[in-house]
């Protein structure tokens, strides 16, 4: 063997096609294997809560038990198929089809606010396809956010004419992200716009712009949150849930049930839990949306605290991964595109789990991998799909 080269002579072709596979400079010994396992891992046992919530709900799943079992299966393979061919395109290959993938995005969003716009448990954010399908545009926005403001920052970066972004290049960026928020805004989805706050902080901080942006950008965001109050933006359901999160006691028979029927649900299984598809709350249909935005609590009420932490712990793997990216990342585009995604998953599983424990306000956003959904289950791979191309591309040492 010399350098990154394997001898596979007196192997015969199949023995030599298996050693260039496993070579050490090959595709499958370059992915991020702790990370893959990891995520996949989480979208399995998803697909095991989906199913405790939702075999018996007779009127959601069509009198087939296994109805959202297949399709969250469904929509994991599907998912790792566009993992795949975002590792094969790479994120370098994305970055010159960013102007493409932002217009497309925008163009989705814009037409949420058309007819063809639906509204789901009070946000007005999908477009139904038919069949049984739908589509959430506002997720694919976080990857093109991510993606726009780290071809915009890294730019001269990269090309070695800047250390860092200067004031011009990062007020383009926020403009940017500004044009898709304002109209996820519109629906409103709030959730969606708290992510993608977050996610423009951690791309800021990656990028090594003056942290004036960043304190000035939290500053605008009070301000923005207060005027968004003050003039009525929000709906009056967004309104309760925040209610409800300020006061748990304000009425526990309407705004506060679901908060208070998911508490219930993770208090009551202890230690090790009441044992997969055993959970009274979930066998009983108290809590709503347990497929989808409260799927924790069929983890803390049947599984119990290990179970439970088991999925905080899997997440944390995916973050670490993804963190030490961003880190050996000899790019600045490639740091930041990590970084955002960091700042995206972290958030998001944090602001999911919160709510379930009343810790946070109800604000309807998934839990990354476990809950029920298609279109975030195809914009959390893809994002892992770009993680995994930033560290096959990254040049090997000898």
């Amino acid at each position: 063997m010399t350098g990154n080269s394997f001898s596979v002579s007196g192997y015969g072709p199949e023995r030599a096609g298996w050693t260039r596979v496993f070579a050490r400079d090959s595709l499958a010994r370059r992915l991020d294997w702790p990370m893959l396992l990891a995520a996949i891992a989480l979208s399995l046992l998803g697909s095991l809560l989906v199913y405790s919530a939702t075999r018996n709900r007779t009127e959601i799943n069509q009198g087939d038990p296994y109805y959202f079992l297949l399709r969250h299966l469904m929509n994991t393979g599907i998912g790792l198929a566009l993992m795949i061919g975002t590792v094969w395109l790479g994120h370098r290959a994305l970055r010159n089809a960013v102007p493409i993938l932002y217009g497309l995005s925008v163009f989705g969003i814009l037409a949420v606010l058309t007819p063809l716009g639906s509204t789901v448990n009070g946000a007005h954010s999908w477009i139904v396809l038919g069949g049984g399908f739908s589509l959430q545009p506002s997720e694919f926005v976080k990857i093109t956010i991510i993606l726009g403001m780290a071809m915009l920052l890294s730019a001269r970066v990269d090309a070695g004419d800047k250390k860092y972004p200067d004031h011009r290049t990062v007020l383009q960026a926020l403009g940017l992200a500004a044009v898709p928020i304002l109209i996820v805004l519109l629906m409103p989805d709030l959730g969606s716009v708290m992510v993608m706050v977050i996610i423009i902080l951690g791309v800021l901080l990656a990028s090594g712009a003056s942290n004036r942006w960043v304190f000035g950008l939290i500053g605008a965001g009070a301000l923005g949150a207060i005027a968004v109050w003050q003039l009525h933006i929000l709906d009056a359901y967004q309104i309760n849930r925040f209610a409800a999160f300020a006061n748990p006691d304000l009425d526990p028979a309407g705004v506060g049930y679901n908060t208070n029927q998911a508490r219930i649900a993770i208090g009551s299984g202890g230690l090790t839990g009441a044992g997969l598809f055993h959970g009274s709350q979930t066998t009983g249909q108290f809590v709503p949306e347990q497929q989808t935005d409260f799927v924790y609590t069929v983890a803390g009420e049947e599984l119990g605290f290990v179970g439970a932490g088991l999925i905080i712990v899997l997440l944390g793997v995916v973050l670490w991964r993804a963190c030490r990216i961003a880190r050996d990342s000899t790019e600045l585009y490639g740091t930041v595109v990590a970084a955002g995604i960091v700042a995206w998953f972290a958030f998001q599983a944090f602001e999911n789990i919160g709510m379930t424990l009343g810790i946070m306000p109800v604000t309807g956003l998934p839990l990354p991998f476990v809950s029920y959904g298609g279109s975030s289950m195809f914009a959390v791979w893809v994002a892992v799909g770009l993680l995994q191309s930033i560290k096959v591309q990254r040049p090997m040492s000898a």
